[in-house]
């Protein structure tokens, strides 16, 4: 049973977008969600966005929701409030030297900045890239400038490669200093070595105070898999990827079925 005392202690809770927060069979973030943030918030709890995107591809709706903070592009930006605590981008000549190895190796690429994205100039053989470049479009993103011209400034990025693709060459370059996460059917996501969402949590604790035990994760795929490693809190959505089992602490409901509220409800958050 949890007292009330233990309820009002402030805790830290970072929550994935896609699968998590927002349906991806609706579309929209349930209004159970909704109120269970308020609740949180009004409980004395910190509530943080936690997100392989970067600050421009964040859809505005989730910057008007009621979250203190924001972690995003695998932790290399965050932000509490209207003030920046971190930026982490990728040094430019590097950048230019990630691209001409993708390219060189038969990849195709997308470069995520903190206030744009780069795609292709021409047009991609990976049609999951293609469908991202829409998507981007509609945000005004991906239009101005494009991955190959050069000289761009981006935080992380994610790569597509196939059978025609040199994997071993592109893997040796970049895990000099990139992580790299397998998105599964040849999608990866990279970031410079020593950041994720992981990474990006310990910064939110040590700069609060707070202990590990005080940090709540929420997710459902596998670029949740440094949150849930993180914290011994790991919440998985009743619909997730296998690969978050071994570190899951408890499983709630789908987004459909208010898992968010439920969850919270069970840990005595709200």
């Amino acid at each position: 049973m949890v007292t009330r005392e233990q309820k009002m202690e402030k805790k830290a809770l970072f929550f994935d977008i896609d699968g998590t927060l927002l349906s991806e069979v609706t579309g929209e973030v349930p209004a159970s969600a909704l109120k269970a943030l308020e609740r949180a918030l009004e409980n004395g709890h910190l509530t943080f966005i936690n997100t392989g995107r970067t600050w421009c591809a964040l859809p505005a709706v989730f910057k008007r929701m009621p979250f203190s903070g924001y972690v995003c592009g695998c932790g290399t930006y965050i932000q509490f409030g209207d003030e920046v605590l971190l930026k982490r981008s990728i040094p430019v000549e590097r950048g230019d030297e990630i691209v001409k190895v993708l390219r060189e190796n038969q990849a195709d690429m997308i470069l995520e900045g903190t206030e744009d994205c780069f795609v292709p100039e021409r047009l991609s053989r990976f049609e999951r890239l293609e469908g991202t470049r829409r998507y981007f479009k509609q945000m005004g993103l991906g239009i101005e400038r494009y991955a190959e011209h050069g000289g761009l400034e981006f935080d992380k990025f994610v790569f597509y490669t196939d059978e025609k693709s040199g994997r071993e060459a592109i893997f040796e370059n970049l895990s000099r200093d990139m992580d790299l996460m397998d998105r599964r059917n040849g999608f990866y996501e990279a970031a410079p070595k020593g950041y994720s969402k992981g990474t990006g949590i310990a910064f939110i604790l040590e700069h609060f105070g707070m202990k590990r035990e005080d940090a709540y994760v929420f997710g459902d795929s596998s670029n949740d898999l440094a949150m849930f490693q993180a914290v011994p809190h790991a919440v998985a959505m009743g619909a997730h990827d296998p690969i978050l089992d071994p570190y899951t602490e408890f499983v709630t409901r789908t987004v459909e079925e208010d898992g968010l509220e439920y969850a919270m409800e069970h840990y005595g958050l709200i």
